[in-house]
């Protein structure tokens, strides 16, 4: 069989495309490394350092003195994404489930009022969302901070959800069904490991969702020890008169490690959801 041959200028140019683009990817975590390994004087250098000439950890001490709240800010972002990722899985499969397989009456409306909602930008329900926290009595609570986070990434999750159970042949499920298989059994043997990649993909959406949202937390939380990552660190180490950026940059160095990690466990799932989401459904 023959097999094309490419001159070394045009591999030259592959790898050096490559290249550029993998440093203007990296070369800001590179920077927000480097900043943080500075003192705050250090980083108003002129030229600016690529690399300290005198690292220090002190920035990485500081947040984790009992002085700091970061990382309460840590725990807050964790136990609301963790909750949101779970409702949000569990409520988008299975109205996922019931729009793809199920025939009632205004099934295509809901569809369109579900993808309607993502047309919303999010600064514009801020207004009515606090007033209606307010008189629930949500502000400042993590059942507010989660159905926030959930109503947000919910819709989404559907969509991508129901994409996956369409392309499921509907004669597998019968086939389960004529075996003695309630429809509840069939959905969970036989669909759901089918639509695995697009229920991690889902899911890994609904954590970054609620582990960047800056406005909800910022919006919906009065209480500076209730507040998340972002919304904290945007608090601490910024004011009028002093802003801290090598202790911002080694807490957003630490608060972007769980993405880190989650994306290097999971990123087979995450591209086999996004890439069959896409032809399929």
């Amino acid at each position: 069989m023959y097999r094309r041959r490419f001159s070394w200028g045009w591999n030259l140019t592959i790898w050096g495309t490559i290249i550029i683009l993998l440093l203007w990817t990296l070369f800001p975590i590179y920077w927000m490394l480097s900043t943080s390994l500075k003192t705050n004087m250090d980083v108003f250098k002129l030229p600016p350092e690529f690399w300290p000439s005198h690292p220090t950890l002190d920035s990485y001490f500081n947040i984790f003195s009992g002085s700091s709240p970061i990382v309460r800010f840590f725990y807050n972002s964790f136990i609301t994404s963790v909750l949101t990722v779970l409702i949000t899985i569990v409520l988008a499969t299975l109205s996922g489930y019931a729009l793809s397989r199920l025939k009632f009456r205004f099934r295509e409306q809901i569809l369109v009022s579900v993808l309607i909602t993502q047309m919303f930008p999010l600064v514009v329900m801020l207004a009515p969302l606090y007033i209606l926290y307010n008189k629930a009595h949500l502000l400042n609570t993590y059942t507010g901070m989660v159905i926030a986070f959930t109503s947000f990434a919910l819709p989404f999750g559907i969509w991508m959800i129901k994409g996956f159970i369409d392309s499921v042949p509907v004669e597998i499920e019968e086939a389960a069904m004529v075996d003695g298989c309630s429809r509840l059994k069939a959905m969970w043997t036989v669909v759901l490991p089918l639509t695995l990649p697009g229920i991690v993909a889902t899911g890994i959406f609904a954590f970054l969702d609620a582990w960047n949202n800056l406005l909800f937390p910022l919006t919906l939380t009065n209480d500076i020890m209730m507040k998340t990552l972002p919304a904290g660190m945007v608090l601490v180490f910024t004011g009028v008169f002093k802003h801290e950026w090598s202790g911002m940059m080694a807490a957003s160095f630490i608060s972007t490690l769980p993405v880190l990690i989650l994306f290097v466990l999971l990123q087979r799932y995450l591209v086999e959801g996004l890439t069959g989401g896409a032809v399929k459904g």
